[in-house]
C-alpha cells in the first residue's frame, strides 16, 4: 500500500482547512473554489484524496517527493513558500483546558443549548460547516462575564440573551465573515456579559434577543 492509500485523520482534513483558508487570504482561491475544495476535503478517505485539493497551490511538498514542487503534504507544518506572511497576525484561540467540559466540537452538524443549562465561565467553539444555538434565556450562569473562543470554519452561531445582557463581540479576527449584533455591547449592566473571541472564517455570528423580548419593546417602547 503507498503513501496515498493511507487513511487520514481529522487532525489531517483540519490542517487541509487551514492551507485552504491561507490560499484564499492569498488570492490564490476564489470563495466558491475554497468551498468547493473544503468539502472534498472533508470528504476525503485517503491521503490522495485529500492532497488533491492542494494539487495547484504553489511553494509546498508532495508526499514522496524530495524537492518542494507544487502541492503539498498534508502534515507539513509551513506549507507556504518562506516569506510570505500568514493571513492574520492575531494569535489563535487558547487551547482549551483538558476536562473542563466546556468544549463544543461540530463537524457538519447542528448544535442547540437551550433551557436550564451550566454555563461554565469560558466556552470554546470548535466548528466546521455547522449551526450553532446558544439561548442563555434560562442558562445557569456560574459567573456575570463569560468569555466565548471561537475557531470556524463557514459555520454559523448564534447567541441568544436575555433583555439585561450585553454581548462584546469586537475582538473577532473575520476572514470573509459576517458579525451582527443587535444587543448592547456593554458596559455591564446584568447577570450576563458575553466576550466573544477567535477567528471566524467564512461563517456568521448573530447576538440576539428572544423574538418575545423584541416584540415587546415594538410594541410597549424600549423600556420594557
Amino acid at each position: 500500500m503507498g503513501d496515498r492509500e493511507l487513511r487520514v485523520s481529522d487532525a489531517e482534513r483540519e490542517h487541509v482547512g487551514q492551507l485552504l483558508q491561507r490560499a484564499v487570504g492569498l488570492g490564490m482561491l476564489s470563495l466558491g473554489e475554497f468551498t468547493e475544495r473544503m468539502d472534498t476535503a472533508l470528504a476525503a478517505k485517503t491521503r490522495g484524496e485529500l492532497n488533491a485539493v492542494l494539487i495547484d497551490l504553489p511553494g509546498v511538498r508532495l508526499i514522496g517527493q524530495p524537492a518542494a514542487p507544487r502541492t503539498a503534504f498534508v502534515n507539513n507544518a509551513a506549507p507556504f513558500a518562506k516569506g510570505r506572511p500568514p493571513v492574520s497576525h492575531i494569535p489563535p484561540p487558547p487551547a482549551p483546558p483538558r476536562g473542563a467540559g466546556n468544549v463544543i466540537r461540530s463537524r457538519l452538524s447542528g448544535v442547540h443549548r437551550r433551557g436550564p443549562w451550566q454555563v461554565p465561565p469560558t466556552l470554546h467553539l470548535n466548528t466546521w460547516l455547522s449551526g450553532v444555538t446558544l439561548d442563555f434565556t434560562e442558562a445557569i450562569m456560574s459567573t456575570q462575564v463569560v468569555e466565548v473562543y471561537v475557531d470556524d470554519y463557514c459555520s454559523s452561531l448564534t447567541l441568544v440573551v436575555p433583555a439585561e445582557a450585553t454581548v462584546d463581540l469586537n475582538a473577532l479576527d473575520l476572514i470573509g465573515a459576517s458579525v451582527n449584533n443587535k444587543v448592547r455591547t456593554g458596559p455591564p449592566i446584568g447577570p450576563l456579559h458575553l466576550v466573544v473571541h477567535g477567528r471566524l472564517r467564512l461563517g456568521s455570528i448573530t447576538a440576539k434577543h428572544p423574538l418575545a423580548t423584541h416584540w415587546r419593546r415594538i410594541l410597549f417602547g424600549p423600556g420594557v
